[in-house]
């Protein structure tokens, strides 16, 4: 499966898995209030449905038919109850070997031996009228992944589904980049 068909099928996914108006904890319905490890397990099991063959774990997130190893991070720039969130950047940003950034994810991809092709895929979360735009996030990410980490990542591919159950996240954006490592 190439890079895009893979965004794409995680997108669609997503979608799919929204419009059955999950509820996490005491959230309102949809996929957006999920937390990343309640979302990729949620991911894996309707891949699998689909025929996929997939494998959760601390390094990488999710591995996909054993030609996919994928960390995932979250941007979600509103919580549930459509107030501004604090410190929800930082999923991104720390450009440090070992840290919890999807910058931190990459480096982890770099070192990890695998069969398969490795990336970072960003779940992202706007209203249909992006009232704080993920764009100049995903731009740092790509200027300090790439110009000050020197990681070898990929172009950005993206995926866009709207009208997701939950009021605040209307939008998911998928927001993939390969980490290119010699085999």
């Amino acid at each position: 499966m190439e890079d895009a068909e893979l965004v794409v099928l995680i997108a669609d996914t997503l979608k799919e898995f929204d419009s059955s108006g999950p509820i996490f904890k005491n959230f309102k319905p949809g996929i957006g209030p999920f937390g990343e490890p309640q979302l990729v397990q949620n991911l894996a099991k309707l891949l699998e449905a689909k025929g996929h063959k997939t494998q959760i774990a601390r390094t990488p997130d999710l591995t996909i038919d054993k030609k996919w190893a994928i960390e995932f991070k979250i941007a979600r720039p509103f919580g549930d109850n459509g107030i501004e969130a604090e410190n929800w950047s930082v999923n991104l940003l720390h450009p440090y070997r070992g840290n919890t950034s999807a910058i931190g994810d990459a480096f982890k991809l770099v070192d990890y031996q695998s069969e398969g092709r490795k990336a970072v895929l960003v779940i992202g979360y706007e209203h249909k009228q992006a009232k704080i735009s993920l764009d100049p996030l995903l731009d740092s990410f790509e200027l300090i992944a790439k110009d000050v980490c020197r990681l070898p990542l990929g172009k950005r591919i993206e995926e866009r589904r709207e009208n997701l159950v939950h009021p605040v996240h209307e939008v998911v954006r998928c927001i993939f980049w390969e980490v290119i490592t010699a085999e």
